[in-house]
């Protein structure tokens, strides 16, 4: 069964703003929620970017939903750090939290001033850092010297259950590291081959647990407001990596993404006034086996999308055997 979920976008809506948006959500139906932690917008013209730690928590008191954060420890965050806010978490709302360990990007990360490893490097030190989120969680005294340093690091409200650590992933090849360490894998809507390979790299190799698509859509009831949408407010997350790994500020990636057209943002937005052409799209994610579906409508008011998707929509999903939509994962 399929949980349908709501994105929080932190980089193009105020914290209060968003609260209020994902409160609507779960009023309207959707039975779950997601967010990234930036500290940097993808553009100025997205102009927020609030701190997705401090919002969660008010956001899990608020709701019934649960919750997960895409988050990168390492260089931002010590890992210590990330373990004890992610079971304070856990441990307020026990089983309504998971979060999303990743490499990272120099947007978010250059921040500290330290250099920006290259990528295999960020590899090494995320599983690193897995591990140490994990011994914490466990009630661990940690001391761990490699590319990052604990000493005697304890947790003393150990979560129970501790809180999922899902693998974030954009390639076949990630999907398949992820495997060895991963409680599950998220990834973002890509073409349906690609998709398949990913989950079947993932479960060929021993992974386990949920996988997760965050569904990039642009809705309006005329097709040309849906296209404009998505081209001032998404065109710039139309590139593939290494470009979003490693440039530094959204300043950067407004310069790159100046001529960017409908065509390129098309193959990272799902655009259509039609619903049921979304209901088309969700219905065939679904069928390639992800287990929970996080649509993040790339305008900024919310309401509209809420209202429509609510009426016709997630009902319509519920009425395909493919798909039932529940409250929890």
């Amino acid at each position: 069964m399929v949980t349908v979920g709501f994105h929080a976008s932190h980089e193009q809506i105020s914290p209060g703003q968003l609260l209020k948006d994902v409160q609507y959500a779960e009023q309207a139906g959707f039975g779950a929620a997601m967010c990234s932690d930036h500290i940097e917008p993808w553009s100025a013209r997205q102009g927020h970017s609030g701190f997705a730690w401090s919002w969660l928590g008010a956001a899990l008191a608020t709701t019934n939903l649960a919750f997960g954060v895409v988050t990168a420890p390492g260089q931002r965050y010590h890992p210590a750090i990330i373990a004890h806010a992610s079971a304070t978490l856990a441990c307020m709302f026990p089983g309504r939290f998971w979060m999303a360990p990743g490499s990272g990007e120099n947007m978010n990360e250059h921040i500290t001033g330290g250099a920006w490893p290259p990528k295999e490097a960020r590899q090494q030190r995320l599983e690193e850092c897995v591990d140490i989120i994990r011994r914490l969680h466990r009630g661990e005294e940690v001391t761990h010297h490699g590319l990052v340093t604990v000493e005697q690091a304890r947790i003393w409200d150990v979560p129970e259950p501790p809180p999922p650590l899902i693998a974030p992933a954009i390639s076949v090849d990630t999907a398949r590291r992820a495997a060895g360490w991963a409680d599950g894998l998220v990834t973002v809507n890509q073409p349906a081959g690609k998709l398949k390979d990913m989950l079947a790299a993932y479960r060929d190799h021993g992974g386990q647990g949920k996988a997760v698509l965050q569904v990039h859509l642009s809705w309006a009831p005329r097709e040309e407001e849906a296209v404009a949408i998505a081209l001032d407010q998404w065109r710039s997350n139309t590139f593939a990596p290494p470009v979003t790994w490693d440039l530094p500020t959204a300043a950067h990636f407004d310069g790159v993404s100046m001529h960017v057209g409908e065509e390129q943002v098309r193959k990272s937005v799902n655009i259509s006034s039609s619903l049921d052409r979304h209901v088309e799209w969700l219905a065939g994610y679904a069928d390639l086996g992800f287990d929970e579906l996080y649509l993040h409508f790339v305008g900024q008011e919310q309401a509209p999308f809420i209202d429509a998707f609510a009426a016709d929509v997630l009902p319509r999903l519920q009425q395909t055997p493919a798909l039932t939509q529940e409250s929890a994962p």
